[in-house]
């Protein structure tokens, strides 16, 4: 599985202003979004550019998460951070 086609853009992740409450801000489209706490941590793993199989991994052993669960989780969430900021 290739980041690029399971992760939002890069240049996105990175242009957001996040806030530790889970609020999410694109400053260029002027869309906001609002993530709980696994939310959060999963965007900070997807910012720090790692492999998809890093993130799961890391995902899995930080919420005691099945390995299959947490690549659901992250397909998931990336899915809707590419639908809310179209990146």
């Amino acid at each position: 599985m290739k980041p690029s086609e399971t992760l939002p853009n890069p240049v996105l992740l990175q242009r957001l202003a996040i806030n530790e409450s889970g609020f999410i801000f694109d400053p260029v489209s002027g869309r906001s979004f609002t993530v709980n706490e696994s939310g959060l941590a999963l965007l900070h793993l997807m910012m720090q550019e790692m492999s998809v199989t890093g993130i799961i991994e890391e995902l899995a052993d930080e919420w005691d998460l099945e390995p299959r669960q947490a690549e659901r989780d992250l397909l998931d969430f990336s899915a809707e951070l590419r639908k809310a900021f179209h990146g």
